[in-house]
């Protein structure tokens, strides 16, 4: 028998620092790219002649198309080669979001954000994929990933003031435009210093099957959720979607525990403490998301802000997540286990959607906002490294790109939820509220109308607030693994067994887990 061979993973090239700057650049472009657009839509409405009924589909196109891609993207990544998907998807974003600037149709815009959502399905888990598979030390991983975190909670608040300050005093278009110098900058810098293990590939057949059901599955639902909240859940087309979608889904689950080279391994998702960041984080982003939007309103709709300033508001949010992150997450990512940074995060966080829900007309943003704002940061800054750093711990290289994909798709379909169920709680809040005060509609209506919105959002962030605590329940039970336990992945070659022999559990290119070593480096064998 040959000796043994090892090769550590964890010993990554001395650039991946250099190459962590170019991956959340490009992951800073896309979350950038979920809210930024938002800011523009009127402007680009009225330009394009976009009707009211129509308007929805330029965040739906990009919605379903990320959604329902994101597997698949991941799946891609993980045959290709991460660098290579991620290169590829900055390219074509890149390409995507010049058509959308120059767009002179809604037609136009409505295909150039699906392509859009398509490239950012490619190039949002062989980001997360990346680093996963660079970052193999436990101190190391945390910082990384820490600040990985801190990009991808910031982006979207980030977002906001961009928005706001590109269509103010530029135009709208520039909201487009603005991620083609990210997207150079992030593939330049990627292709010379980027490098991955070559032995993470995962060569096996693509699976058809789960590609097409897991797709269709994952668009049906979230286009249900978007259907829910324009035509109401009790809406023919809204009940048939979920219907497809809880179908389609079944027989995907059936599928991958049949096929041989499945699209997601369900050992993916069973394994305990996946399935609990999973669920855990899908949930919290339920509310989270409702947050956004339902400030982005009354900043601008009741407390007249301008869209700079609304936008500058969020600031807050944006250092309590960079705290939560590099200072909290970073610096106890490799000490403590991962339940006991996400609950406190997602716990912290529902402290400040409950300082929110006792939003009113009159409530000031500095005893209101804006403590509720850096609550909410510092909560979700926390809890997201372990979040995106866990379900890729430990992992089969091979499968790092379908578990990376896994996390933005539970974030992708809790913003769905959340923007739908929660805009419904909020409008129905508001109709019961203006029928009470039917008497005081005549001589004060505006007022009465306030009030009535004001009251909608303060019951939907009270719905906010029980959902972040599920979210810490399931953290807090599900989820009790420590990453500084954790050791060093090692590749192992070793003779095959021949047809017919003993069956030995060991083939060339078997995995196996060994203790982490004391000293850095990787371990050797004796002469």
């Amino acid at each position: 028998m040959s000796p043994t061979a090892f090769k550590a993973p964890g010993d990554a090239h001395a650039n991946r620092w250099k190459a962590l700057v170019f991956i959340a650049l490009a992951q800073l472009m896309v979350v950038l790219d979920t809210t930024i657009v938002n800011i523009a839509l009127p402007s680009a409405q009225q330009d394009l002649g976009i009707s009211d009924g129509d308007r929805q589909w330029v965040v739906t196109a990009y919605a379903l198309a990320f959604g329902g891609l994101l597997l698949f993207g991941g799946r891609v990544s993980d045959l290709w080669g991460r660098k290579r998907a991620f290169v590829i998807g900055l390219v074509g974003f890149a390409a995507a979001s010049a058509l959308g600037g120059a767009a002179t149709t809604g037609a136009a815009m409505f295909g150039a954000r699906a392509l859009q959502g398509a490239f950012g399905a490619l190039l949002a888990p062989a980001a997360l994929s990346l680093l996963a598979v660079m970052f193999m030390d436990g101190k190391e991983r945390a910082k990384a990933f820490g600040i990985f975190g801190a990009i991808a909670g910031g982006g979207s608040a980030v977002g906001f003031i961009l928005g706001g300050v590109l269509t103010e005093y530029m135009d709208w278009r520039w909201t487009f435009f603005v991620n083609i110098p990210f997207a150079i900058v992030a593939a330049t810098g990627a292709y010379f210093v980027v490098r991955e293990p070559e032995s993470g590939r995962n060569r096996s057949p693509l699976d058809i099957p789960g590609v097409v059901l897991s797709t269709l599955g994952l668009v049906s639902l979230v286009y249900g959720f978007t259907r829910a909240e324009s035509d109401g859940w009790s809406d023919t087309t809204t009940i048939s979607l979920f219907v497809a979608s809880a179908v389609l889904l079944l027989a995907f689950v059936i599928t991958e525990a049949k096929v041989e080279a499945p699209l997601l391994p369900l050992r993916v998702v069973m394994d305990r403490n996946r399935g609990g960041v999973y669920l855990s984080l899908g949930i919290a982003v339920i509310a989270t998301f409702g947050s956004f939007l339902f400030l982005t309103y009354f900043l601008q709709v009741v407390k007249g802000y301008s869209p700079v300033e609304s936008g500058f508001s969020f600031l807050p949010m944006v250092a309590g997540m960079m705290v939560g992150s590099t200072q909290i997450g970073t610096r106890l990512g490799a000490r403590v286990p991962a339940r006991f940074l996400m609950g406190p995060g997602f716990l912290v966080s529902a402290v400040g959607m409950l300082l929110l829900a006792r939003l009113e007309v009159g409530s000031s943003y500095a005893s209101t906002v804006l403590p509720a704002l850096v609550l909410l940061g510092l909560g979700m800054g926390t809890a997201l490294p372990p979040a995106m750093s866990l379900p890729t711990l430990g992992i089969e290289p091979g499968d790092a790109g379908v578990a990376s994909a896994m996390i933005n798709t539970s974030q992708q379909v809790g913003g769905a939820i959340g923007t739908a169920l929660l805009n419904t709680i909020a409008a129905s809040a508001t109709t019961s509220y203006v029928k009470d005060h039917i008497a005081d509609v005549a001589t004060k209506p505006q007022l009465v109308q306030l009030q009535g919105v004001v009251h909608g959002y303060a019951n939907a962030l009270w719905f906010g607030v029980g959902v972040l605590l599920i979210a810490t329940l399931i953290a807090l039970t599900l989820v009790n693994r420590n990453p500084g336990s954790e050791g060093v992945e090692v590749e192992v070659a070793v003779p095959v067994v021949a047809h017919g022999d003993t069956g030995h559990p060991l083939r060339k290119g078997a995995r196996m887990v060994h203790p982490a070593p004391k000293a850095p480096g990787p371990p050797r064998l004796p002469e």
